[in-house]
């Protein structure tokens, strides 16, 4: 009877454990985009990236600061206006050790707040350069 107790004891005492343990993984573990191996950052770009609503208060550095810095950047300044164009890499196209931009998901920032994502924002941000001589 006492096995059977012990068995009893130990199972209650993991179906109380795992809830917590799953609650503690969910709510306070930090993700850490730099630790992830490839594959697991490209989901965690995309994931985060499809939350995003352009033309709200989503700050570049509250992007930088869940997918740490992007793969590829381009700017430029008109006036008093700053636009930055970042590349978070979501999709690989070809493994061979080289990010391109067709393999990232583009985000427009005016005076770093977030006003595009996608090809919208790839768009926009040529269309604002000033015009070359």
């Amino acid at each position: 009877m006492k096995k059977y107790l012990r068995w009893g004891l130990l199972a209650a005492l993991l179906v109380a454990v795992y809830p917590l343990a799953t609650w503690l993984a969910l709510n306070v573990y930090k993700d850490d985009p730099d630790a992830m191996v490839w594959t697991d950052r490209e989901a965690y770009n995309r994931k985060f990236i499809n939350t995003l609503q352009p033309n709200t208060t989503v700050t570049q550095d509250h992007v930088r600061q869940k997918l740490g810095g992007p793969d590829i950047t381009e700017a430029f300044q008109s006036g008093t206006d700053l636009y930055q164009l970042a590349y978070y890499r979501t999709q690989r196209d070809i493994s061979d050790g080289i990010t391109t931009k067709t393999e990232c998901t583009a985000l427009l920032y005016l005076n770093r707040r977030l006003i595009a994502v996608g090809e919208s924002a790839v768009q926009q941000f040529h269309q604002s350069q000033p015009a070359r001589p």
